[in-house]
């Protein structure tokens, strides 16, 4: 697939990372026109708040608050009830695709029922697929997130399994769920790598998440991203990150 695409565990954080974007876009981020989709952050309770201050530049991810010449949303839970000539040539003439975080497996799902996936090959070899931890994750052909509760979406996952990380606060219960994504790379990420929030991805427990996953895979921390061309994966970092070899 010709896409290019920069994978970020939280967004465009750091001078390094802005600068992978704009040379994947081939010119300044004020004369691109771009759509944001914040599709995976509907099923958390507070997920509409969430997306607005997203894309409304309020939120702790930077993207949409770049300085794009045009930004819009593409809701991909509207589109399979939208003819597609009113919604597909705005996506092919976009530069950019803004693929928000929240859950990879609605966020999948939702990707190949609006059409979204099975599109994505056939756009421009110049548009740049820019994804943020969830965004990131559904990038890939088999992904593997961890859940407190089971998913909320109605789509269920390809498979299920409990586990127990290990944390400096005390052992934790997750759902490790493996899901399909959209086949756009040929690895996997683990965003938030590190992170006081995530205690499951710390370094150890990434080992352990990883070993689930069918791929390459790639833990990165939020100054961290995975920039793709042609097919080549290139890591861009001001952070922490690490590759676990299949």
């Amino acid at each position: 697939m010709n896409l290019r695409a920069l994978l970020t565990s939280s967004g465009i954080k750091n001078s390094s990372i802005h600068d992978a974007l704009t040379d994947l876009l081939g010119r300044p981020i004020a004369e691109c026109n771009a759509l944001f989709i914040p599709t995976a952050i509907y099923p958390f309770p507070g997920g509409p708040g969430m997306a607005w201050r997203a894309i409304s530049g309020k939120g702790s991810t930077p993207l949409a608050e770049l300085g794009w010449k045009s930004l819009g949303v593409l809701e991909l839970t509207a589109l399979p009830s939208i003819e597609e000539a009113a919604w597909v040539p705005t996506v092919r003439d976009a530069d950019a695709l803004l693929v928000w975080g929240g859950d990879p497996l609605f966020l999948a799902s939702w990707m190949r029922r609006s059409g979204l996936t099975g599109l994505l090959p056939t756009l421009r070899s110049e548009a740049v697929y820019v994804g943020v931890s969830a965004g990131s994750m559904a990038a890939a052909s088999i992904f593997v997130e961890t859940y407190v509760d089971p998913p909320r979406g109605t789509d269920g996952p390809l498979k299920s399994e409990d586990i127990v990380f290990g944390t400096p606060q005390g052992d934790v219960d997750r759902i490790l769920v493996t899901g399909e994504g959209a086949g756009l790379v040929d690895f996997a990420v683990i965003p938030h790598l590190e992170h006081e929030d995530h205690p499951d991805a710390s370094l150890a427990n990434a080992e352990i998440w990883a070993a689930r996953i069918p791929a390459p895979t790639y833990a990165i921390d939020d100054e961290t991203a995975i920039r793709v061309v042609d097919g080549s994966a290139q890591v861009v970092s001001e952070g922490q990150w690490k590759l676990f070899e299949r």
